[in-house]
């Protein structure tokens, strides 16, 4: 097996699939046949080599792609990093529409029967959980809700009361009060999405009682609800609201223990897409491999959901050119841009993002990161793009307005309706969010050394595996999941939620 990958035949660099030493001479494709390269330095594994000669100013192409420019004149065989290559972006682009035919558009699949065993609910969603879940309206009320939950789950375990209620869990987070405008606003929508998603079997929703979104504000948001399903709790209107919350649970639990798992068609799940904590390896193992799955869930029916904006920046133009109409691409344009003027209206720079992981592990740019972060989304056709808080309704590809932060996207993502999360990383990570959070790594190292966080291991599709091979072995394992078996920051009792912070506070 070589120790090295050329992405693309148009690529001037190669990809150390494991360190290159100084002084090893390599064999590269080229136009007209083989190069012999050799290493001028050591290239970290996960790292870029250049293959040619670039000048000063001069391209640097990897997918196929600009990823930026060197700073100076690079010889063959040199590494290629932070040190001499610097990003080729500007701020606010003109787009034109420049549609192109996804494969998956003209190859297509068979439905077929596959299904998960789901919990199907009386509004016609779909849960892979039956969880009770508590949502404060308010940060004041956090402990309380922590509280309330790890008593209940005593009370589950201790009188073997759970039925198919899987686990309470509460969600804490700071907001709901003193704050202003849209920031509130994508509070309220991100609370009541939350309180009805369908891996919710019942909700108790706890308030405080003086809060900006307070109870009686917060209904509008939700709508229509089951009342046997959702409970509320004003906690200043109540002698004791620890007490009094846990026998509403209870009457919850004794709710949602009637829904067992049954066949769902694989066509009614949703996944989200997330990568954090990016390597080298992220655009060549874990990302494409999210990407196939991806085809084939929504080639079956299914949807799926790509997020973090400000990490598509250097390849929005593969997805925008991928939109199925013009109004789509119009709204990825608005997407893009939005965030970019969001990071100019604080005085940010909008192209400083790869993290001090993610340049360790090899990624350089943004350009370098955007265009491995953009293969999770396969190559079918974009079929809807949501704002912020906004829930999926359209069976496909759907592009989210969210930021690249673990937690807040990951949030969104649980919020616009996804089941499930599929969270790519080459560094590692045991955070967990809304929904159950599969950690799917990059590398083998980082597969064996954290097997407590690592749900699937990519890696070997560096070390002779197949991309069909792994395609079907990842959507079989999504399936279990689905259908009930707990990822690792599940099984360790994890449960994070973040909400996007994009005002003052009074």
């Amino acid at each position: 097996m070589q120790n090295f990958i050329k992405i693309n035949d148009n690529d001037n660099v190669v990809v150390a699939l494991k360190a290159i030493p100084a002084g090893e001479t390599i064999s590269v494709r080229v136009q007209g046949g083989e190069k012999q390269v050799t290493a001028l330095e050591e290239i970290p594994a996960g790292h870029k080599m250049a293959v040619c000669d670039i000048p000063e100013g001069g391209e640097v192409i990897k997918y196929g792609y600009r990823i930026g420019n060197t700073k100076e004149a690079v010889k063959a065989g040199a590494w290629i990093h932070t040190h001499n290559i610097r990003t080729a972006l500007g701020d606010l682009l003109e787009y034109t529409y420049e549609p192109v035919v996804p494969e998956t558009e003209a190859a297509g699949e068979e439905a077929g029967d596959v299904t998960f065993m789901g919990f199907n609910r009386p509004d016609g969603k779909v849960g892979v959980r039956n969880e009770i879940w508590i949502i404060p309206t308010v940060g004041c009320v956090n402990n309380v809700a922590t509280a309330i939950a790890r008593q209940a789950n005593d009370w589950l375990q201790r009188e073997s009361a759970g039925g198919t209620v899987e686990e309470v869990i509460a969600f804490p987070h700071p907001y709901g009060c003193s704050q202003m405008g849209d920031d509130q606003e994508h509070t309220r929508k991100i609370l009541a999405d939350l309180i009805n998603h369908p891996n919710a079997g019942g909700v108790l929703v706890l308030g405080l009682g003086c809060e900006n979104s307070n109870i009686d504000v917060l209904r509008p948001y939700i709508g229509s609800y089951d009342e046997n399903r959702v409970k509320f709790l004003v906690s200043q209107e109540c002698e004791d609201e620890i007490a009094e919350s846990l026998e509403i649970i209870k009457g919850l639990v004794e709710y949602a223990s009637a829904f067992k798992r049954e066949p769902v068609s694989v066509s009614r799940l949703v996944i989200g897409m997330k990568c954090g904590g990016s390597d080298g390896l992220s655009g060549i193992t874990a990302n494409p491999l999210v990407g196939r799955f991806s085809d084939k869930l929504i080639s079956k029916g299914g949807t799926t959901i790509l997020t973090e904006v400000p990490e598509m920046f250097g390849a929005e133009t593969i997805l925008m050119n991928r939109c199925a109409n013009e109004e789509l691409f119009r709204r990825t344009v608005d997407l893009i841009n939005d965030f970019k003027n969001y990071f100019k209206s604080h005085n940010q720079t909008i192209y400083e993002n790869p993290s001090p992981g993610n340049k360790k592990g090899g990624i350089s740019t943004l350009e370098d990161k955007s265009l491995g972060c953009t293969q999770k989304s396969g190559s079918a056709p974009v079929r809807g793009v949501l704002q912020y808080g906004e829930t999926v309704k359209t069976p496909g590809l759907n592009l989210l307005s969210a930021p690249g932060n673990d937690l807040v996207a990951a949030t969104a993502l649980a919020a616009a309706g996804a089941h499930i999360v599929l969270f790519t990383t080459g560094r590692g990570t045991p955070f967990a969010s809304p929904v159950p959070t599969m950690k799917i790594s990059t590398n083998s190292v980082l597969a064996g050394k954290k097997a407590n966080w690592i749900d699937f291991n990519a890696g070997v599709l560096a070390e002779g595996g197949t991309m069909e091979e792994e395609t079907e072995k990842l959507f079989d394992c999504v399936l279990e999941i689905a259908s009930g078996k707990k990822v690792c920051s599940e099984a360790a009792g994890f449960h994070d939620m973040a909400i996007f912070k994009q005002g003052v506070t009074l």
